[in-house]
C-alpha cells in the first residue's frame, strides 16, 4: 500500500559538517517580544522587497506563487501582446459615477455606454479568452485551461502599466522606444 520513495542519492551530513557550512555568526534569540516582532518585520520587509524586484524583472525564483511558472508566462505574455478593452471598464465607471451627479439626462446618457463598454468588452474577452486557451491547448495540453484563461482575463482589465508582473512583451503594432 505505502509507496518507497526514492533514496536522496547522498548521505546526511554529520552535524559538525552541517554547521561547517553555515556562513557568518549565529544571532542571538530576542530577549522579549518587542525585539522578536522588529525582527519579524524587518525580515518580513526584505522577503517583500526581494519580491518586488523579481516580479519586476520577471524572475520566477522570486515572483509570488500565483505568478510563477512558465505556463503563467505563457498567459501573461499572450495577454500582454495583444490590445484588449478591458480597461475600458474603470474609466467607463469613473465616468457613469461622475454623471449620476451631473443631471439626470447625463445619468441615462452615461449608462448606456456603460452598457455598451460591457458588450464591447465581453466580446473582446472571449476573444482574447479562446486565445488563450488555444495557446494553452498547443504548448501546455496536459494544464487545466479554466483558472489560467481567467487569470489572464482579470489581466486585461488592468491598465497595461499598472499590471504586475509587468509586461514582458509589447502588443502587436507598436514600435520600440
Amino acid at each position: 500500500m505505502t509507496e518507497k520513495t526514492e533514496p536522496k542519492g547522498r548521505p546526511t551530513p554529520k552535524r559538525n559538517v552541517a554547521g561547517k557550512r553555515r556562513t557568518g555568526p549565529v544571532a542571538p534569540p530576542p530577549t522579549n517580544r518587542r525585539e522578536a516582532a522588529k525582527a519579524l518585520r524587518v525580515k518580513q520587509a526584505e522577503n517583500r522587497q526581494r519580491i518586488k524586484d523579481g516580479t519586476a524583472r520577471g524572475d520566477d525564483t522570486a515572483m509570488l506563487p500565483r505568478d510563477a511558472g512558465p505556463v503563467r508566462r505563457l498567459v501573461r505574455d499572450t495577454v500582454d501582446g495583444r490590445r484588449t478593452l478591458g480597461w475600458l471598464l474603470l474609466p467607463t465607471a469613473g465616468v457613469v459615477f461622475v454623471a449620476n451627479f451631473i443631471s439626470l439626462s447625463a445619468s441615462a446618457v452615461a449608462f448606456n455606454i456603460w452598457v455598451i463598454a460591457l458588450l464591447v468588452v465581453s466580446i473582446d474577452m472571449v476573444l482574447t479568452g479562446r486565445k488563450i486557451s488555444e495557446a494553452l491547448k498547443q504548448k501546455y495540453p496536459a494544464e487545466k485551461r479554466r483558472p489560467l484563461v481567467i487569470y489572464g482575463l482579470l489581466r486585461t482589465t488592468q491598465f497595461s502599466r499598472f499590471r504586475r508582473p509587468p509586461p514582458m512583451v509589447r502588443p502587436a503594432g507598436r514600435k520600440k522606444a
